[in-house]
């Protein structure tokens, strides 16, 4: 079994995990909940790991496939069930599973669920909430003690969209003044104006994209870096074990998830702006005697059908 000093591949180098493929990827209804789980599923297929959407006892889940064939099950709690839309619920439960005639396995790596009844026990990670960045670094510790992590994200490398299988070109951050100094308390607010006067003069919808990266990538992106910056601050209010303190932790809880629900949408709307760049017309011919026009190809063979699950 490998220890905490396994070192993973770089996943700057790795390719992410391939998209399932079965019959219901093609639906618009499985495209929504995949999409509605993308701030899942885009970090853990970064790392290699195969990501799949299903329903559970009642409500969706993600299964994430692992090289020893176990899995991981990614939801909310099933029982009861929550009146909250798939991909947003009040906490994530994360257990690792094998079944087999063998053997069988049932590890929780991560509950953040709230109590199931009013003063029952929490876990430790229940003050995350429905926060999806404490999920995936408790995966990552956890996969990589048992050495099952394909490969971990460095620092400063940027996972691929759902979509995105180019090299981006990103335009050029600006610089964020020094913020101790009085005279630069909007250095932040002047950033992201600088960030948009960029946008404003942009020559392509590449580039468009590639600034829309900037802010909504899930992992290292602004509004990501945003929302983890409010549960600091949560977090700081509910150091002062006051009253007021502790309500106000809770609503700047809420605030971080909603910048997360941003971050989905947005996510998606990078694709949606590189996929506007225009199509280049197809040259005409040059003009000249008329020829006889060549026999048409062979028709391709007809596609294989897809594998039922």
């Amino acid at each position: 079994m490998a220890t905490d000093d396994a070192k993973p591949t770089d996943a700057r180098a790795a390719p992410p995990a391939p998209l399932p493929d079965h019959r219901d990827v093609n639906m618009p209804w499985w495209q929504e909940l995949w999409r509605r789980h993308a701030h899942i599923t885009t970090p853990l297929r970064a790392r290699g790991l195969p990501c799949d959407i299903e329903f559970g006892l009642s409500a969706y889940i993600v299964r994430v496939s692992l090289p020893d064939d176990s899995c991981l099950i990614i939801g909310p709690p099933q029982e009861p069930p929550s009146d909250r839309p798939p991909g947003d619920p009040e906490g994530w439960i994360v257990t690792r599973e094998r079944i087999s005639d063998r053997s069988s396995l049932s590890e929780r790596i991560y509950d953040s669920a709230p109590a199931a009844y009013p003063g029952g026990p929490e876990q430790p990670e229940a003050r995350h909430g429905g926060s999806v960045q404490p999920l995936i670094e408790a995966i990552d510790h956890r996969l990589a003690q048992l050495g099952l992590l394909p490969h971990r994200l460095s620092p400063t490398a940027n996972p691929p969209t759902l979509t995105d299988t180019t090299t981006h070109h990103t335009p050029k951050a600006p610089a964020i003044p020094n913020t101790t100094d009085p005279a630069s308390a909007s250095a932040y607010g002047d950033a992201i104006l600088a960030l948009t006067d960029q946008l404003n003069g942009s020559q392509s919808y590449t580039d468009a994209a590639a600034l829309l990266h900037q802010i909504a990538d899930p992992n290292t992106g602004l509004l990501e870096r945003l929302a983890d910056f409010v549960e600091a601050a949560a977090e700081k209010a509910k150091e002062s074990e006051d009253d007021d303190g502790f309500d106000l932790s809770y609503d700047l809880a809420d605030a971080a998830a909603d910048i997360r629900k941003l971050v989905e949408v947005l996510d998606v709307a990078e694709d949606r702006m590189r996929a506007l760049s225009p199509v280049p017309a197809t040259p005409r011919p040059p003009a000249g005697p008329s020829r006889t026009p060549a026999p048409a190809p062979p028709g391709l063979p007809p596609a294989a059908p897809r594998r039922a699950r």
